[in-house]
């Protein structure tokens, strides 16, 4: 993997994972709606689910997968077609999207997370992480060199 893109990866995943903790802790304290705690949860990863960390550690995490994620993206769009890349943004909509979506049932490994039922956090969430995707696309937009 070339060095550039491990570096957009890592800058891209670590402000976007930011802004994503930012928003969700936001709705959190200003709403009550628990989407917060469900970002930095991890009481459905066996061994880790028995051991308390503290606020920054369960952060840190959230940017690790932010982080892995984005250069996965980099990296996807760097071996990409130029359809795709020319709609890098709602592509990485989708796919954080989806992943929001498919993340969502966790909630209902953890007592500390919103009831799975919930809609209102449900759409919290979503939007979230479809604001994720969306700043994602622009950064990734923004870093993407001129194919040779």
């Amino acid at each position: 993997m070339k060095r550039i893109n491990m570096c957009k990866g890592v800058w891209i995943g670590l402000v976007t994972g930011i802004i994503l903790a930012i928003f969700l802790k936001s709705v959190e304290v200003l709403l009550g709606y628990k989407v917060y705690t469900l970002l930095l949860n991890v009481d459905y990863i066996p061994i880790v689910k028995d051991y308390q960390f503290s606020e920054a550690i369960e952060v840190f995490f959230h940017l690790v997968v932010s982080v892995v994620l984005c250069i996965l993206l980099v990296i996807a769009l760097d071996k990409s077609t130029d359809f795709i890349r020319n709609r890098v943004v709602y592509f990485s909509f989708l796919i954080n999207t989806a992943i929001g979506l498919l993340l969502y049932p966790t909630t209902s490994f953890s007592d500390r997370t919103p009831s799975f039922t919930d809609a209102v956090s449900l759409s919290w969430w979503i939007a979230g992480h479809a604001l994720y995707g969306v700043v994602v696309g622009m950064l990734l937009k923004k870093t993407m060199g001129k194919r040779k």
